[in-house]
């Protein structure tokens, strides 16, 4: 499912650049398809910085986001669950999924499968409270009516 853009070298040769398909995550946002190289330099500029991979999925998904985005004070992102339902972290700042099999050394794309369920997975932006039994999730769902002005 990757996309090859050609780019002109100065001396006329074509130089292929590999391109995956994945999600970006942004605070406040719904999860977004784009496409990017795996290269470090890349994967940095989408998160703001020094990366880190952890994964909490079933499958060879991964999430690649700012090693350092809570210590920096970046905008909380959304929560991550364990396999038993309950919280076991929370991202700030943007974040990319995209897939990393065990037996390859690059990022890859996800598969239309993981596009769809991820990006329902994460389709509502989310609103962090600290409570005094911990911190309670909002999901902030699209309003299925119209308001009314005052």
């Amino acid at each position: 499912m990757s996309e090859k853009i050609k780019k002109r070298k100065s001396r006329g040769h074509d130089e292929m650049e590999e391109k995956i398909e994945v999600l970006l995550i942004c605070p406040m946002k719904k999860p977004e398809r784009i496409f990017i190289t795996d290269s470090l330099e890349d994967l940095q500029k989408a998160v703001g910085g020094y990366i880190e991979q952890f994964s909490n999925f079933d499958d060879d998904a991964v999430i690649v986001c700012n090693e350092e985005g809570k210590l920096k004070g970046l905008p909380l992102n959304r929560a991550i669950y364990g396999k038993d339902g309950k919280l076991v972290d929370i991202i700030a700042g943007d974040f990319l999924i995209c897939r990393a099999p065990f037996d390859s050394d690059t990022y890859q794309s996800l598969t239309p499968e993981q596009l769809k369920k991820y990006e329902l997975r994460f389709r509502y932006p989310e609103k962090f409270y600290r409570t005094f039994d911990g911190i309670r999730v909002m999901r902030q769902k699209e309003r299925t009516q119209d308001v009314p002005e005052r």
